[in-house]
């Protein structure tokens, strides 16, 4: 199989492939890291979104103070690479993943989300048994309607933690659902009332006479909200640094940086017809649970055409010829970079830039 190498033209890239052009993706880089320093907040990006231990390094030397994964076999890919400060902003119930915890604990410093007393008390067993310790937050529903406990029940819980003699660090308060609503006044009305809630948790805690030390959440399409809120003292946004198509169908909101596409799926022109074209970059290429791809810089219309093809019919721009490169904007980031072995890195452009580096996807498929 061809692989790309350091020093290639793009042009030269075999298609299908998962293509980041660096200098877009280091600007969003710096912007995000820019708008967390600037509102005295931490940044905590989470890597489910790119799985790699590379980005995640590039993230904390631009200011992160760690990383965010959903699953333990993800934290434990992405310390294998060095990434030192994780959080698994997820429940994790299973006795035998509890003991894996406990030992990265050994290994990291490494925080988790609890939102059960089963949950805490198992917890606090492995790590026990282990001898090591860890950050421990409590889940609240704030609207996305999955993990997370009422925010009156926050109290309770915390107090469970700390009688087990764990460290209690603060509240998990994301709101899943806010990020993808498309106005900014819908998505500022949904963390309002996430603010509420988490104003009546953080009551619920110090009513049982426990100190709440910080509120963590946010994602790419809301995080200005909560970063005006005054409540939320750590950012956990993560697609703002490939910033897929889904995210950019996004009204922007008010003094929000912007961000650029930075994630790209290369494709080739394989088929011809009299009214549409055919790429070789189908549903094993992208991920298709948000939608489909844009064309980037042509206006194209994106059809589905199965696991191997993706159907072009001409929009404003003619259909491309027989062989031509056609660069697609994924729906939805995070499950599209899952589907892929490597990064090829791209330093200069999609038009002439040439290869600076092939990056492994440290954490593809780790699900558990």
């Amino acid at each position: 199989m061809m692989q790309p190498r350091v020093g290639d033209p793009v042009a030269a890239v075999p298609t299908p492939a998962l293509v980041i052009d660096l200098d877009a993706m280091e600007r969003n880089l710096a912007r995000m890291a820019a708008f967390a320093r600037e509102h005295r907040l931490k940044l905590r990006p989470h890597a489910k979104m790119h799985k790699s231990a590379r980005i995640a390094a590039l993230q904390v030397a631009a200011g992160a103070v760690g990383v965010c994964v959903q699953k333990l076999s993800e934290a434990e890919a992405l310390a294998a690479g060095g990434v030192a400060d994780i959080y698994i902003s997820n429940e994790i119930v299973d006795a035998a993943k509890l003991a894996r915890v406990a030992a990265l604990a050994g290994r990291i410093r490494l925080a988790i989300a609890v939102d059960s007393s089963l949950g805490i008390d198992r917890l606090a067993l492995a790590l026990k048994a282990a001898g090591t310790s860890l950050d421990v937050f409590v889940e609240i529903d704030v609207g996305q309607g999955r993990c997370g406990v009422a925010p009156t029940a926050a109290g309770a819980l915390a107090h469970q933690v700390v009688s087990h003699g764990l460290r209690f660090a603060g509240l998990q308060a994301y709101h899943g659902k806010a990020q993808h609503l498309r106005s900014a006044d819908e998505r500022a009305a949904a963390i309002r009332h996430a603010v509420a809630l988490v104003r009546a948790a953080q009551a619920s805690i110090t009513g049982a006479g426990i100190a709440c030390p910080l509120v963590t959440g946010a994602g790419s399409g809301s995080f200005a909200f909560e970063a005006a809120s005054g409540v939320y003292g750590e950012l956990q946004a993560g697609s703002y640094l490939f910033m897929d198509r889904d995210y950019a169908d996004n009204q922007p909101a008010p003094g929000a940086p912007v961000f650029e596409h930075a994630l790209f799926v290369k494709s080739q022109v394989v088929s011809r017809g009299a009214s549409h074209a055919v790429v070789d970059a189908g549903h094993k290429s992208h991920a298709i649970d948000s939608g489909l791809p844009r064309t980037w810089q042509r206006d194209l219309v994106f059809a589905n055409g199965g696991d191997e093809h993706g159907i072009l019919h001409p929009g404003r721009d003619a259909l491309p010829e027989l062989g031509d490169t056609v660069w697609l904007v994924p729906g939805h980031c995070d499950p599209t970079v899952n589907l892929h072995d490597r990064y090829v890195a791209v330093r200069g452009g999609l038009a002439g830039g040439v290869v600076e580096g092939v990056w492994p996807v440290d954490a593809r498929g780790c699900l558990v």
